[in-house]
């Protein structure tokens, strides 16, 4: 069986939504492609959030973020990007999303996205 990225994440049922707790998520290994360069650019995404009705199965986490490897994207456009289809899929309580790229013509970025639900 084959295994293809994805722009779907896969919701499953909070198993304590009575229960305010966080999850963390690293993925050390996110790539995307500089629009301006077509270089590939690697990062670090970290994922805080405390779960709402949902959590995100993490299989389908790891094809979603391997859907970016071909794209072209800003570090700002990509962060952002990952954090509304979070919010959508998930529909967490508070959700941070901070993607951390590595050095490039001697300057690292990190963005930071922080939702709180409610907030538009």
């Amino acid at each position: 069986m084959t295994t293809k990225p994805s722009k779907e994440l896969e919701p499953i049922a909070n198993p304590y939504p009575e229960r305010d707790y966080e999850i963390f998520i690293e993925a050390p290994e996110f790539t995307t492609v500089c629009p301006k360069t077509g270089q590939p650019d690697f990062g670090v995404i970290t994922f805080r959030y405390r779960p709402g009705p949902y959590i995100i199965e993490l299989k389908s986490l790891k094809l979603y973020l391997w859907s970016y490897r071909e794209e072209g994207h800003f570090h700002e456009e990509v962060t952002n990007l990952i954090a509304d289809d979070f919010i959508r899929f998930a529909k967490p309580k508070f959700l941070e999303v901070i993607g951390k790229y590595s050095v490039r013509g001697g300057i690292a970025t990190t963005v930071r996205v922080e939702y709180t639900e409610g907030q538009n």
